[in-house]
């Protein structure tokens, strides 16, 4: 099925549906987004950054939250 077809779909979705669906891919991305970064820390793709930050820190070119 095509990106195309979906949104043809869901247009034709009563609103409590499409809400459903829309909360449903909302949770899917999300999933897929912390697998990725799971992924990447697992890796130490991330490393480069966590470095950085912690240089930063270390020379107090941070502001706390």
């Amino acid at each position: 099925m095509s990106v195309q077809e979906i949104e043809k779909a869901a247009k034709e979705l009563p609103v409590n549906e499409l809400d459903g669906l829309v909360t449903r891919l909302f949770d899917f991305f999300h999933e897929r987004w912390d697998k990725q970064i799971e992924e990447d820390v697992r890796t130490g793709r991330l490393d480069d950054l966590l470095n950085e930050a912690r240089e930063d820190i270390r020379k107090g070119r941070t502001k706390p939250l």
